[in-house]
């Protein structure tokens, strides 16, 4: 039989709840129904939920302490009520003692009480009592119960606080008190009135359901997808087996002409053999009729007729006897057709390949094998193409278009603004989706196929601004460092400037100073000319040229390691200057004394030395890379130029002005700006090496750097004691 109120009743005992208490997964159950499940468990930390199973922490106090459920302990009582209203029966009145006014004849929905006649009356016309709402013991009565009825005031259990109503929260129990408990018990506690906590924790269930609504609303989305796909099932499902019976139909019709083919032709050599033996025997049934005639005649001459007869007859006999028996001797005795018929049918290779007949295949394809390909970086204004080859769930290409496939770039910074991909289908399982982002910073690329993310989606995409380096003018800000030999910018946008006086100081893009890192010496983590700095992640490269090493901090200045000493074998440097990271962590320094750069793996060990050609006698000091993974070395001796390399150490080119190049970055355009210390300036190089643009008024510049969220630029000015910052 089915519960009045299966909602109120406890999943263990399967009655109404008594005393409700809620556990973390949100079930609901008596207080003595948990206290029997704790004791059951037989364990003092933890037990299952009865109904999900979810293993849930025994408080310290057991059960008692859990939060009460009071909205369901409200419910049980306003169940309660219903149920006596729509019995039949009387009900006993509340409000009189001996019950000789009669059954109840209303229910106060205020005072939670029935009310008989004389009661009720007293409700009526008190001057407090007559603003109560009561409701009649009927049907509309129950009905109505539910949404006017309200839950009870709760007052504090405490020793003489029984009066007082629990109107507070201490959040550093978790417990409501009443006002004289934050006087007392909770005086130092963190306690706030109950309506407000009842706001805020309003807001978060909202916010909480607003969140599931977007969730459901998307499964929703979803499920109506998993439905469409179920119905493409089924239909691919029956055109597969249409195809199928198509298929073995067109088998079973062969093999049933091949039969009737092969039995005719049984036929046709059958009949050919029957009838050249038939012809055969005919002819030998003659030979022997003919022979018996003469023979008959013979022999009857031989027994009746006279002298005169044999005579007249017996020359004739003979002779023809003689040619018939002479013809038999000419023809063969043997039948003309042997019986032996063959037949070849190779069925075992035949049923072989019929049992493997056919192949079943999703051969669709599978987002998360499916790949996509791109640069990393975009340009704010540019166009950005991804190019996807869809790939089924074997790894294997899919030939064919018609996918629906999506591509969206997200701002993390600008709200959330959202770019959407126009999509070419090239109809041979390949697409390109062109994007045009509109703003800076860092994006989320996700690429999606029938509405899954593909191999490597979501990723993340850093969008630059697109740079026009020819307005480069006046420095918009200037930060005071002394003799500042290098810079370099983190990610975050932190200012590392390598000064003369032994030390990194860490600017903000405001130009506060927030650390300094080391100080001179020779000491681990100390300095003596930090002439280049490199920063990826966390990791700090610094060359410490009068130490004649290379230093590895983290980007706070913890010392890591540090490599090599004065010399000019493998691993040793003479003054070392510039120090860049490539894509694959290997570390490139500019051996300036020695006219050299060598290459080193991740863990510092050596790899390559370059030399030779374009770096004898010349200094190199600065180092970037160019989109393409060339080597740019700025050459402050000898050429005094700008000189490029292979990763692998070849000699590419040079450009540039003799002016005592020291410092070089390039962006991810090709576009290269050169610190020139003796020509007092910054020039700018497009990726073929002409220069458009020169920034003059500098003194002794010696490092330039880039920002990589913005392409700001920045110049170590050494000779003015400043780091000066131009945006673009």
């Amino acid at each position: 039989m089915e519960k009045p109120f299966p909602h109120i009743t406890c999943g263990v005992c399967s009655k109404p709840y008594k005393d409700p208490r809620i556990l973390p997964c949100l079930h609901s159950f008596c207080l003595q129904c948990l206290h029997h499940e704790i004791e059951k468990s037989g364990s003092q930390q933890m037990f299952q939920c009865p109904i999900c199973e979810r293993n849930t922490s025994i408080p310290v106090g057991g059960a008692s302490v859990l939060p009460q459920n009071l909205h369901l302990g409200f419910e049980v009582e306003v169940a309660g009520y219903m149920s006596k209203m729509v019995n039949n029966s009387d009900v006993a009145c509340n409000h009189c003692i001996d019950g000789d006014n009669g059954p109840a004849v209303v229910f106060c929905c205020t005072c939670h009480q029935f009310l008989c006649k004389v009661a009720y009356e007293y409700h009526r016309t008190d001057r407090h009592l007559s603003k109560h709402n009561t409701v009649g013991l009927d049907q509309e009565g129950a009905r109505q119960l539910h949404t006017i009825m309200k839950p009870r005031e709760h007052y504090c259990s405490q020793l003489n606080h029984e009066d007082n109503k629990l109107n507070f929260y201490c959040e550093t129990c978790s417990l409501l008190v009443c006002l004289h408990c934050t006087t007392a018990t909770h005086k130092s506690h963190t306690v706030k009135e109950i309506s407000t906590v009842a706001k805020s924790h309003q807001m978060e269930i909202t916010g909480a359901l607003e969140d599931a609504k977007k969730v459901v609303t998307k499964l929703t989305g979803a499920m109506d997808e998993n439905n469409k796909m179920i119905e493409q099932v089924e239909i691919y499902k029956q055109t597969a087996f249409l195809a199928i019976n198509r298929a073995f139909e067109t088998l079973q019709q062969t093999l049933e002409e091949r039969r009737k083919t092969l039995l005719s032709e049984l036929e046709v050599i059958s009949l050919s053999k029957t009838t050249a033996l038939t012809l055969q025997k005919e002819q030998f049934e003659k030979m022997v009729g003919d022979i018996r005639h003469y023979t008959d005649m013979a022999s009857q001459i031989l027994q009746t007729h006279t002298d005169h007869g044999i005579v007249a007859l017996g020359g004739l006999i003979p002779i023809e006897l003689q040619a018939t028996l002479e013809r038999v001797q000419t023809i063969s005795h043997t039948p003309n057709q042997h019986s032996n018929i063959t037949v070849s049918v190779q069925t075992d290779d035949l049923i072989r390949q019929l049992s493997k007949l056919g192949n079943l295949s999703e051969f669709y394809p599978s987002p998360s094998s499916s790949n996509w390909t791109s640069t990393s970086i975009a340009k704010v204004g540019t166009r950005y193409d991804v190019k996807i080859q869809s790939k089924t769930s074997e790894g294997a290409e899919y030939p064919h278009g018609g996918v629906e496939v999506k591509g969206e770039m997200w701002s993390k910074t600008q709200n959330g603004a959202v770019v959407y991909g126009e999509v070419e289908d090239h109809g041979d399982g390949t697409y390109t989706i062109t994007l045009t982002p509109q703003t800076a910073g860092p994006h989320q690329l996700l690429i999606t196929m029938d509405g899954q993310h593909v191999q490597n989606s979501p990723n993340d995409l850093d969008v630059r601004p697109k740079c026009d380096y020819r307005i480069l003018c006046n420095a918009q800000q200037g930060i005071q460092c002394n003799r500042p030999r290098c810079v370099a910018i983190h990610d975050n946008g932190d200012i590392y400037v390598g000064s003369s006086d032994g030390c990194i100081n860490v600017f903000d893009q405001t130009g506060q100073q927030k650390n300094t890192i080391g100080s001179s010496g020779s000491g681990d983590g100390q300095f003596s000319y930090p002439n280049g700095i490199s920063i990826k992640g966390d990791v700090l490269y610094v060359t410490d040229g009068g130490n004649h090493r290379v230093q590895k901090l983290t980007s706070s200045g913890k010392f890591l390691h540090k490599f090599g000493q004065k010399g000019s074998g493998q691993g040793q440097f003479n003054s070392p200057w510039g120090v860049i990271i490539d894509s694959n962590n290997k570390l490139i320094v500019s051996d300036f004394n020695n006219h050299r750069i060598q290459i080193f793996n991740e863990n510092c060990g050596w790899l390559l030395t370059i030399d030779g050609k374009g770096l004898v006698n010349n200094g190199p000091c600065g180092l970037a890379l160019d989109p393409q993974g060339n080597i740019h070395v700025a050459a402050w001796w000898g050429s005094s130029t700008i000189k490029v390399f292979t990763k692998e150490g070849v000699y590419v080119r040079m450009y540039g002005d003799p002016n005592g190049p020291s410092g070089i970055a390039i962006d991810d355009e090709g576009y290269s700006l050169v610190s020139e210390y003796w020509g007092n300036s910054l020039s700018i190089y497009d990726s073929d090496g002409n220069k458009i643009h020169t920034v003059g008024n500098l003194k002794n510049p010696y490092d330039t750097a880039l920002d990589p969220r913005n392409g700001s630029v920045f110049i170590a000015n050494y000779g003015a004691g400043t780091v000066l910052k131009y945006c673009v």
